[in-house]
C-alpha cells in the first residue's frame, strides 16, 4: 500500500512539475545543439537528437541552432592600397560547431554576431588595403574573399564557430566622391571616343584612297580597252572601205566627190573656183 502511495505521490509531482512549467523533460531538435546548465555552469552538451531529462529548478536548458546562420553587418569604410576609400557592405554565412565553447565565450547568437563584425572587418579591412581599387572591384574579388573567409575562420574556430563564406554584397565610393569620379570616369569616356573616332576617320581616308586608287586604275583600264577597240574597228573599217573601193576606183573618186560636195554646199558658203575646175567634174558629166 505505501508504494502504491509513494508512486501515486510521484506521478502527482510529475503532473504538477509540468503544469506549473517545470517538466524534467525537453526536446532536442534535429536542427539544434543544447547545453545543459547548473546553477549558471555547463555540465552536459547535446549534440544528437532527441527526448532529454533535466533537473527542475537547478538545471536549465540552452539550445543553438546548427544551421548555417546570416552575418549581415552595417555598410563601412574601408582604405585601399592606392588610397581610396570605398564603403563595403559585405555578408557571412557561419555556424556553431562547438556549442560549449561558444557558450563559455557568448552565451548568445547576438554577442557572437558583435564580435564576428570585429573579426571580418578587421579582415577585410588589412587584405582589401592590399589591393588597388580596380582589383576589388572587377579582377581579384573573388581570391580576395577566398582569403579573408580563411583566415576570419581561423580566428572564429576558437570561439566554436566556423566561417563558411564571406562576400561583399556591395563596394560603392563614398558620396562625396562619388561627383568627382564621375567626371574623371567621364573626361576618360571622352579621350577614348575622341581616340576612336579618330582611328576610324583615319581609316576611312585610307579605304577612301584606296577606292579611289581602285577606281582611276580601272578608268585607265577601261579607256585603254576602249582605245583599242576603236582603233581596231577603224582599222577593219578602213580594210573594208579599201577592199570595196579598190574593186572601183572610179566609184570611189565619185564617194568622196559626193563628200565634199556635202561639206562645202552649205547655207551661206562662198566657193571662189573655176567652172571648168577638176572639182566639178562630177557636176558637169550630168549637164
Amino acid at each position: 500500500m505505501n508504494k502504491l502511495r509513494l508512486g501515486g505521490i510521484i506521478v502527482l509531482v510529475l503532473l504538477v512539475l509540468v503544469l506549473v512549467g517545470a517538466s524534467p523533460f525537453f526536446v532536442v531538435d534535429i536542427i539544434q545543439t543544447a547545453i545543459v546548465v547548473q546553477l549558471g555552469k555547463p555540465v552536459r552538451t547535446i549534440t544528437e537528437p532527441g527526448l532529454q531529462f533535466k533537473i527542475p529548478f537547478i538545471q536549465d536548458v540552452i539550445k543553438f541552432d546548427k544551421r548555417l546562420l546570416d552575418y549581415d553587418s552595417e555598410p563601412q569604410d574601408v582604405v585601399t592600397r592606392d588610397k581610396k576609400t570605398l564603403v563595403i557592405d559585405n555578408y557571412a554565412k557561419w555556424r556553431i560547431v562547438a556549442p560549449l565553447r561558444f557558450y563559455e565565450a557568448f552565451r548568445t547568437e547576438e554577442a557572437a554576431r558583435a564580435r564576428l563584425d570585429d573579426i571580418i572587418y578587421s579582415e577585410l579591412r588589412v587584405d582589401l588595403g592590399q589591393h588597388d581599387l580596380s582589383e576589388i572591384i572587377s579582377k581579384n574579388r573573388s581570391d580576395i574573399m577566398a582569403t579573408v573567409t580563411r583566415i576570419a575562420n581561423e580566428k572564429a574556430l576558437e570561439y566554436g564557430i566556423e566561417i563558411k563564406d564571406v562576400r561583399i554584397k556591395r563596394a560603392d565610393l563614398p558620396e562625396q566622391n562619388e561627383k568627382a569620379v564621375f567626371t574623371r570616369m567621364q573626361a576618360e569616356r571622352g579621350r577614348e571616343a575622341k581616340r576612336y573616332r579618330s582611328e576610324g576617320e583615319e581609316e576611312a581616308q585610307k579605304i577612301r584612297s584606296e577606292a579611289e586608287k581602285e577606281r582611276e586604275i580601272l578608268l585607265a583600264e577601261a579607256y585603254k580597252r576602249e582605245q583599242e577597240l576603236m582603233g581596231e574597228g577603224d582599222a577593219q573599217a578602213f580594210r573594208i572601205y579599201a577592199q570595196a573601193y579598190g574593186k572601183d576606183p572610179k566609184f570611189f573618186d565619185f564617194m568622196r566627190s559626193m563628200e565634199a560636195y556635202r561639206k562645202v554646199f552649205v547655207k551661206d558658203t562662198m566657193l571662189v573656183i573655176t567652172p571648168e575646175s577638176e572639182f566639178f567634174k562630177f557636176i558637169q558629166q550630168n549637164k
